[in-house]
């Protein structure tokens, strides 16, 4: 039996849920989102509280039902606080800048590395090591900051590259020629 989905949501007044057929909409002070909901997976909307619940116990509604109530409390989450991921460039000479809603990096090379921003995203840079995005999705702003630390991962040596504010980065001692 699913735990997670067992869970209530709890709706606060800032926040609007409609349900029309098998798509949930919800509406907040940052936006709206829409979860698709799959066959099988019913929703109960009363007095601020949602309920997800499912129409038998086969085992792909039972492996559906947690993860659509983790989804539809993201989007309630998201379109009333919203979501953000915060990252951190190491190294010397790392920097980055915005340019309009774009950003450019400069991560060791001889060119600078544009970034698009994405739909849904946006970013902020208090300083030039620190880039904070910020979205409703909570999936669309986790795969941006992805992308982003992909573009210089942290290496295991001296640390340098583009990391999470909260990620550790084991550190290797060198290797070094044996003497004999």
């Amino acid at each position: 039996m699913s735990r997670v989905g067992l869970n209530p949501i709890q709706l606060s007044d800032k926040v609007k849920v409609q349900l029309d057929g098998q798509r949930l909409t919800a509406e907040g002070p940052l936006g709206t989102q829409e979860v698709l909901l799959p066959e099988g997976i019913t929703v109960e909307i009363d007095n601020g509280v949602i309920l997800v619940k499912r129409e038998d116990d086969s085992k792909e509604l039972k492996s559906l039902h947690g993860t659509f109530r983790a989804l539809i409390a993201n989007a309630v989450h998201g379109v009333e606080h919203g979501f953000q991921r915060e990252l951190q460039l190491v190294g010397v000479g790392y920097r980055v800048k915005k340019e309009g809603n774009d950003l450019s990096f400069t991560l060791g090379y001889n060119h600078p590395v544009p970034l698009k921003v994405r739909e849904g995203v946006e970013f902020e840079v208090p300083d030039e090591t620190t880039i904070i995005v910020k979205g409703i999705n909570k999936e669309v702003v986790n795969n941006m900051a992805a992308v982003i630390r992909e573009m210089k991962k942290p290496e295991p040596y001296k640390g340098k590259g583009i990391r999470y504010k909260d990620e550790y980065v084991r550190r290797k001692t060198p290797k070094v020629a044996v003497a004999s």
